[in-house]
């Protein structure tokens, strides 16, 4: 298979022809509407890719000081942070770097805006919309006692402390089609679009599943340009895996096979360190050529007895040493790997735009040590 390489497993390989399809669809939406489209770096912050991104997206946004930090030395756009709360000595870096400012609360505005605009950083609030679109509370910014966001009422009772932001950002969505943001958005201006003609740029956040084949762009467009013309704004989407969809793919071994009235094949990667989201979700990822009679649980290395990432059929036996091929790997998952039990981290190879094969990054013991220290 194409993503098989004579490369000690597990790895993570990013295939750069299908991260570049996904930038040409994001590009085509910039082109049509006119609005920026940033990379949101919780879902995937390999830099190595950042040159490719950049010459398609307007730049990073980040969750912490350390995301603005690389953001910042290998992305050099522009440059978006939102925290839930910033700390006291880590601000004034941050607004050196971060050319725009997200605040979750009143409190956290009026407290850092003084210092952020030493340092002529745009400064914005997150609001609330208060309106679900998905049904899972985990992954659910409006639902009931959320922390993030500044409700309708909260705003409007602040006017005085809040006057001179220069957006306003919202966030509600993940994985989700237009149809969800043309419900969020219909109720972020009845809520908030008083105030629409005192802000240069609205941010849509991300969870915006743009790249999905059934994603429905023409809606998206609409949307985007029914803002920009009615309230004169820039408009801002951050999607993380839209950026990367089904680019990655993670190759593994078969280490055994035991058989415990279930045959259960145990490989060298771990959900529980090398796809975190398996177990968080949870969700059970793909598998490149699946499908047929011969059925296999496969489960990872450690000692968690959880450590489960689903049931698969094949066409054939598995065999000791046989490769196993994850897909839709690029997100969520470099950024959250861990090293639990000591188990070692997946390599890092690309399939650059010509087809040949890279190894970016090895781990080693060394990586395991250091975050113990």
């Amino acid at each position: 298979m194409d993503y098989i390489a004579d490369i000690k497993t597990p790895y993570y390989i990013i295939d750069e022809s299908l991260i570049l399809k996904n930038l040409q669809v994001l590009r085509s939406v910039k082109q049509k509407t006119g609005c920026k489209i940033l990379l949101a770096q919780k879902a995937f912050s390999s830099f190595y890719f950042y040159p490719l991104i950049a010459q398609y997206l307007d730049g990073v946004t980040s969750s912490g000081l350390y995301e603005a930090k690389l953001g910042y030395e290998k992305m050099g756009k522009e440059n978006h942070i939102f925290s839930p709360a910033y700390k006291d000595d880590e601000f004034d870096e941050i607004a050196k770097i971060c050319g725009f400012i997200v605040f979750n609360s009143i409190g956290q505005l009026v407290k850092f805006k003084e210092r952020a605009r030493k340092h002529n950083a745009q400064i914005a609030l997150r609001i609330n919309p208060e309106i679900s679109t998905q049904d899972t509370p985990l992954y659910d910014p409006c639902a009931p006692f959320s922390r993030l966001g500044v409700t309708s009422g909260e705003f409007f009772q602040n006017l005085d402390k809040i006057e001179g932001i220069s957006g306003l950002h919202f966030h509600t969505l993940c994985e989700q089609n237009s149809d969800a943001l043309e419900v969020t958005l219909a109720e972020a201006e009845r809520r908030f679009g008083a105030y629409f003609d005192k802000i240069k740029w609205i941010n849509f956040g991300g969870g915006h599943h743009i790249t999905r084949d059934d994603y429905d762009i023409p809606r998206l467009v609409r949307l985007i340009t029914y803002i920009k013309d009615k309230y004169n704004l820039e408009v801002y989407l951050e999607p993380g895996e839209a950026v990367v969809l089904n680019s990655g793919f993670l190759i593994s071994t078969v280490l055994d096979i035991i058989d415990r009235g279930k045959k259960i094949a145990i490989l060298d990667t771990s959900a529980a360190c090398h796809m975190p989201d398996v177990l968080e979700v949870p969700y059970k990822p793909k598998i490149l050529g699946e499908g047929g009679q011969y059925q296999y649980r496969l489960g990872g290395p450690t000692c968690l007895a959880g450590d489960i990432i689903g049931d698969y059929n094949f066409k054939k036996p598995l065999n000791i040493g046989d490769k196993i091929i994850f897909e839709d790997m690029a997100l969520y998952t470099i950024v959250k790997n861990n090293t639990f039990n000591g188990i070692g981290l997946p390599s890092i190879v690309t399939k650059d735009l010509q087809g040949n094969i890279r190894l970016i990054k090895e781990f080693g013991y060394l990586d395991f040590l250091e975050r113990l220290s």
